[in-house]
């Protein structure tokens, strides 16, 4: 009997010495995330769609820092490269969209229900996990989970999917920033006292 208790006793001191030692190691060899990496990251989508050619925002937010181009976020359209732009004070781009020329009109996915075969593609397909349903019953999206990324789209077989443009509403709707609101005024504008 006092054999096991001399073992238990044993084990728990090299645990705790183990312990001792991977907490010390984690804090002595602690590598600190990159601030503007966290903030650039912080203003994409997180969509994960990788249609930036990355495979998800956190490599894209990386690149950016390294000097990758910061307007290649369809799911994020202008918004985002202005926000980037001003976040990192490079010059503002025109989002590189590679041919979709509606990439700044918010869209969501539809099933048409009565088409849908089940087969569960889309719902793997999907990065924020919007579109429910079972394996061989009808799927739907959810509405305001969807970011619209279009990568649902393609994988379904029988072609029962549609993105459609979001309809603002009173809860969407907001005032659009007039240009140059924020900015210092120009140099070149003379005040005159009457």
């Amino acid at each position: 009997m006092t054999a096991v208790l001399i073992a238990v006793a044993a084990l728990l001191a090299l645990a705790a010495v183990f312990g001792a030692v991977l907490g010390f190691a984690s804090e002595k060899f602690k590598v600190e995330g990159d601030p503007i990496v966290e903030q650039i990251d912080s203003l994409l989508p997180q969509t994960q769609c990788g249609q930036c050619g990355h495979p998800g925002c956190r490599p894209y937010a990386e690149a950016i820092a390294e000097g990758e181009e910061h307007n290649r976020c369809p799911p994020g359209g202008q918004d985002t490269v202005v926000a980037l732009s001003e976040l990192l004070g490079r010059e503002e781009l025109t989002l590189d969209n590679e041919g979709a020329e509606d990439a700044n009109v918010a869209k969501v996915a539809y099933i048409r229900e009565d088409e849908c075969i089940g087969c569960t593609k889309c719902i793997q397909a999907c990065p924020v996990d919007a579109i429910v349903g079972a394996a061989k019953l009808m799927h739907t999206v959810i509405v305001d989970e969807c970011t619209g990324c279009d990568l649902c789209v393609e994988p379904c077989p029988v072609d029962c999917i549609d993105m459609l443009e979001v309809k603002q509403t009173l809860q969407t709707w907001g005032w659009q920033r007039p240009a140059g609101i924020g900015e210092r005024p120009d140099s070149r504008i003379e005040v005159v006292n009457l």
